[in-house]
């Protein structure tokens, strides 16, 4: 899959349910040494009276995504950090 076909997917939250966002214009973290993909950059909702909007944004760990489909892309935050500092 290219990252060029995850843009529209809307990320949910598996333990949750919370709708992260959709995503736009992501980005990945890798490893530069290995190639490894460490994770997924992607800009948080822009709340209506937020004027002074930062650019905010949230790092999906790569070890989080559960499921790719075809509308939504779902994720365990929940789990995901106990899955990266046990190995």
């Amino acid at each position: 899959m290219r990252i060029s076909e995850m843009t529209g997917k809307e990320v949910i939250n598996l333990g949750d349910g919370a709708r992260l966002g959709i995503i736009g214009e992501c980005e990945l973290v890798f490893d530069s040494k290995t190639g490894v993909i460490n994770g997924l950059i992607l800009p948080k909702r822009r709340m209506i009276f937020n004027f002074w909007g930062d650019n905010q944004i949230s790092t999906i760990p790569w070890q989080a995504i559960r499921r790719i489909g075809d509308e939504i892309v779902i994720i365990d935050l929940n789990n995901a950090y106990e899955r990266m500092y046990s190995r």
